[in-house]
């Protein structure tokens, strides 16, 4: 089977899949079920570090956060795969983008079915602000990395990930090009960057009140306007999960 028509049999099972969502709870009281995510959102007493933006509305714990600063890596995962260590500034970004993927109760609308060891479900294309993925490619560019996709493409065979036989570690600006570049593609799609004029999500926040909130409100809300018929609505989810996976698709052909 060709690796086109592969992708549009899983495309089509993660756009009928999704659209079994059907309340706005569905979508905006829900955690990604992953190993390390609780089953709903709720408000923790404190969390560790760059993690605390959500201790009041969390879809991570306390321990979870502590463990993610303090362990080398998580789920095996070293960001420094490259004779040369990630940079404190870059490693900063990447933890802040781990304590949005850990912890963020806002992902709802972008989750679709990714059955894998660590996750039964991510997000694909949530839409990020232009001014966060500036800020998290200008901490990174004269970093080194060997892959665009960080999703796949890695040898496992030691049990951590290490730079395939057949790549060769570059900075960031040599193997990303742009900002935009990296955002949407390092995660294989999770995100989309946006300007900051549109509705984004922010990766850190401070106060109280969480503004991805409003974010992911508009975003479920739009997904349930079109009339409350089970069709019309599988029909209506269907297209958006097929919009929001267009990254991926196109990202995986080039």
């Amino acid at each position: 089977m060709s690796t086109s028509n592969t992708l549009a049999i899983v495309l089509l099972t993660l756009c009928v899949a999704l659209a079994e969502r059907s309340t706005l709870d569905d979508y905006i009281d829900t955690c990604m079920d992953g190993v390390s995510h609780k089953s709903k959102p709720g408000k923790e007493d404190e969390l560790f570090q760059q993690c605390a933006p959500w201790k009041n509305r969390s879809c991570c714990t306390t321990a979870v956060t502590k463990d993610m600063h303090v362990s080398p890596t998580w789920y095996n995962m070293d960001w420094s795969h490259c004779p040369t260590p990630l940079s404190e500034p870059c490693r900063k970004h990447f933890m802040q983008d781990l304590c949005f993927y850990e912890c963020s109760p806002n992902v709802g609308p972008w989750l679709v079915p990714h059955n894998i060891s660590i996750r039964n479900e991510r997000f694909v294309g949530v839409p990020l602000c232009r001014t966060e993925c500036d800020a998290w490619f200008n901490a990174c560019k004269d970093d080194y990395t060997c892959l665009q996709d960080w999703s796949k493409g890695w040898d496992w065979s030691t049990g951590s990930n290490k730079c395939p036989a057949d790549s060769t570690c570059q900075t960031f600006q040599e193997v990303f090009k742009t900002a935009e570049k990296m955002c949407q593609t390092v995660w294989g799609g999770s995100f989309e960057v946006v300007d900051d004029k549109e509705p984004c999500m922010l990766l850190w926040f401070d106060g109280e009140n969480n503004p991805n909130d409003e974010i992911a409100l508009k975003a479920a809300e739009a997904l349930l306007t079109v009339g409350s018929a089970p069709t019309l609505h599988t029909v209506w989810t269907t297209l958006m999960a097929c919009a929001t996976l267009r990254l991926v698709i196109l990202h995986d052909l080039r």
